[in-house]
């Protein structure tokens, strides 16, 4: 397992140590001594999600406020994604910044994101089948996001925005200043 450190603060990218042969593949999608080792970090990982989506879905830019807020560990079984994170801790030297990494089939990375991210993921293949580990249950009253076209944090999606399919909920998230005025992670 290779570790890469995002430039968001607390944000890194793992990429599996993956045994090929004629097969097929083999890998460690998780192992808590291991990340607790590279990361520093204990995480009790609580409940496993799962998505499926169809090219040109757009999901997020979501969180879950305090106390209900979530660290996630993301991956993508089939398909490939242009997934986003969004520094939203204020007073963190990085509130603000976005980055964006492809997860995909072929690559098999995953990401760690830290709680007082926004996260969103974008579909590129036709389909694809999108797994994450979360520590912290589901609360719809703590349920936020903010808007994944604010001009503020001019987001770099890598397909025409005219072919996004989104959800109702996400169309009408807040927008980055609005989230500044009264942010949830100080």
């Amino acid at each position: 397992m290779d570790i890469e450190i995002s430039r968001l603060r607390d944000a890194f990218l793992i990429k599996p140590r993956i045994f090929n042969d004629k097969r097929g593949y083999f890998l460690e999608a998780y192992n808590e001594e291991r990340f607790m080792e590279y990361s520093g970090l204990k995480i009790n990982f609580i409940q496993d999600n799962e998505s499926g989506s169809k090219k040109g879905s757009l999901r997020g830019l979501h969180f879950q406020k305090p106390p209900f807020a979530q660290s996630k560990l993301v991956r993508v079984i089939k398909g490939k994604v242009q997934d986003v994170i969004v520094d939203i801790r204020y007073g963190s030297p990085t509130f603000g910044q976005w980055e964006s990494y492809i997860l995909s089939e072929e690559n098999k990375h995953q990401l760690f994101i830290p709680k007082g991210f926004a996260h969103a993921f974008l579909t590129l293949s036709d389909t694809a089948i999108f797994s994450y580990k979360v520590d912290n249950k589901y609360n719809p009253a703590s349920d936020a996001g903010i808007i994944w076209n604010d001009p503020e944090l001019a987001i770099d999606w890598q397909l025409e925005t005219n072919s996004l399919m989104l959800s109702e909920k996400d169309a009408s998230l807040q927008s980055f200043n609005e989230y500044r005025k009264k942010p949830d992670f100080q």
